[in-house]
């Protein structure tokens, strides 16, 4: 059930520990890797965000088509402008990012929508006359990230786009998915970072994810993720041997 940011992170971290001690127990292996297998779907952590001042929703607006309002739209357009320079902490292992692929059942590209599920935010179905429903999925985290980290980043995009008045870009009505890298340019849709060295190099650069993280941990975070790509790079993969070797 939904709750406040920080409690949520502390339900996420309760969660995996008693979802891999009850497995063990039954003498089977619990992983939250974001893409364990090739062939099939990985594993997100679709997040689900709201803004209350006091009891009232800032989300809701019951004028617009949508009932979201123009701090939804901002908070959103915030996540959206920002999206790049947050994966590496949504998204903060190498295999992370064989689950942000083409094709996949998961967001490449900064769009929003409503039935849009390849979007990166989703604006999930409004329950009528429950203003306290309208809220915003983020698409783009996995069941690997650290939800303390994740949240903060997040929330910090979104009211960057509240304090900055940013505007929400049109609504991808199209499948993402099916649509070529020149498709997408044409139609001024923003490509996510497609690898863990890409994300970093984006972090490194971002003032919003500095100043939330803290300087502490923003330096901690890079060095110990860049430790983690030089170690993958120099790995041989079983896919090399099996492609190269026999040339």
């Amino acid at each position: 059930r939904y709750a406040d940011a920080l409690s949520m992170a502390d339900n996420v971290m309760t969660f995996r520990y008693l979802i891999k001690e009850v497995a063990i127990k039954e003498g089977v292996f619990a992983t939250f890797m974001p893409k364990p297998f090739s062939d099939h779907a990985g594993s997100a952590m679709h997040t689900h965000m709201s803004l209350f001042e006091g009891e009232e929703n800032a989300f809701h607006d019951p004028d617009d088509p949508m009932q979201l309002s123009v701090v939804g739209k901002q908070f959103v357009a915030g996540i959206l402008h920002h999206a790049s320079e947050l994966s590496a902490v949504t998204n903060q292992w190498v295999n992370s990012y064989k689950r942000l692929i083409h094709g996949g059942e998961a967001p490449t590209a900064a769009t929003w929508g409503r039935a849009n599920r390849s979007a990166l935010v989703r604006l999930p179905m409004y329950t009528p006359n429950k203003s306290s429903s309208r809220r915003v999925e983020v698409r783009s985290p996995d069941s690997a990230c650290n939800p303390y980290l994740t949240f903060a980043v997040l929330l910090a995009a979104g009211l960057k786009g509240i304090s900055e008045g940013y505007e929400l870009p049109e609504e991808a009505e199209d499948d993402v998915w099916a649509l070529t890298p020149g498709e997408r340019r044409a139609m001024g849709y923003r490509e996510l970072p497609g690898s863990l060295a890409e994300a970093l190099h984006v972090m490194e650069s971002s003032e919003l994810v500095a100043e939330t993280l803290g300087e502490h941990v923003f330096d901690y975070f890079l060095r110990n993720k860049w430790t983690e790509w030089t170690a993958y790079r120099s790995h041989v993969t079983p896919f090399e041997l099996r492609n190269y070797l026999p040339l």
